[in-house]
């Protein structure tokens, strides 16, 4: 399991602090929010986004290796985890989500938790990101065009979320809706998708230790293009199914709408689970280009991840249930 955990690296070894405000003072800064006055204070202090932010060289800001993945795999550089961005709300450009979302205030903001669930409830986000301990998670993180990265979320398990609310014995997948605000995200003024974006996991999909609600990355904040203040992360899955700027979650019992499998079914399956056999109608699958890195890699079953999710497809063919 590609974990990193929070005690093995301290964030003031990552970046420099007067750049980014680090995980002890996201959780300090979480607990003193008590009320909406000190919620708007800390919010224009720590969230809006630096311009002047520095690029982050791992080796160079951590000699002991930085973030890892157990087999060695170092992080993808910060500049570009947070400047190459898949984000269609802003840009179909991915080099130009990032200019266009620095403005986008992310408080205040609620994410309504309901459906086939005991407990339905709506979390003001600095409530659901006490939830549960926040955790370093380095994660591959593989993007349907062919290109991956490796990259350091903070976050914690949706299931403490969905724990919760309790869903009930008849709730089967679970869906979730991003922000539909053409104001604030400019992009949705053009009929390049069909908004709000959505997506849909099976319940034992959103169950998993692995897929985890992300609020942070690099031990820091969340900023706007990475999907801020809180996106999902399903890393045995194409980084579309990792659905960001999150403002509803849904239990039912039948199979959610999710946006790219109604745009392009072909193309784009309901489980969209990385899978090196199968091959886009436009591109192959079998390889990767690592953002960062010359040349290309071989693709990953379930992006590496087999050892730990296969078992939740089995006797399913994968080349049809895609």
């Amino acid at each position: 399991m590609l974990i990193k955990n929070p005690d093995d690296i301290k964030s003031s070894e990552i970046t420099d602090e007067n750049v980014f405000w680090n995980r002890r003072t996201f959780i300090r800064g979480a607990v003193l929010a008590t009320t909406a006055t000190a919620t708007g204070l800390l919010y224009r202090k720590l969230a809006t986004p630096n311009q002047q932010q520095k690029k982050v060289d791992v080796a160079q800001a951590n000699p002991a290796g930085g973030y890892l993945t157990p087999s060695g795999e170092p992080a993808t550089d910060f500049e570009d985890i947070t400047n190459y961005n898949n984000f269609y709300e802003f840009s179909t450009n991915k080099e130009g989500v990032a200019p266009k979302a620095k403005d986008f205030v992310t408080r205040p903001w609620t994410v309504e938790v309901g459906g086939m669930v005991h407990k339905p409830k709506t979390f003001d986000i600095d409530d659901l990101t006490k939830l549960a301990p926040l955790e370093d998670r380095i994660y591959r993180f593989r993007c349907v065009e062919a290109w991956s990265m490796i990259i350091p979320w903070l976050g914690f398990p949706l299931k403490r979320l969905l724990d919760e609310v309790e869903p009930t014995g008849s709730a089967k997948y679970v869906a979730f809706t991003t922000l539909f605000d053409p104001r604030r995200m400019p992009n949705q003024r053009r009929d390049v998708l069909p908004w709000p974006y959505v997506e849909g996991l099976r319940l034992d999909e959103a169950m998993h230790p692995l897929t985890i609600l992300a609020a942070g990355l690099y031990g820091k904040m969340l900023l706007p293009q990475n999907g801020a203040p809180i996106r999902l992360v399903v890393p045995w899955k194409y980084g579309f199914k990792s659905i960001k700027s999150i403002v509803k979650i849904t239990l039912t019992d039948a199979q959610p709408r999710a946006t790219w499998n109604e745009v392009a079914p072909d193309e784009y399956g309901f489980y969209s689970n990385v899978n090196p056999q199968v091959s886009h109608p436009r591109w192959s699958q079998a390889t990767e280009r690592r953002i960062g890195e010359w040349g290309r890699r071989d693709s990953l079953m379930f992006n590496g991840y087999g050892d730990q999710v296969a078992q939740l497809y089995s006797g399913m063919d994968l080349k049809v249930k895609f």
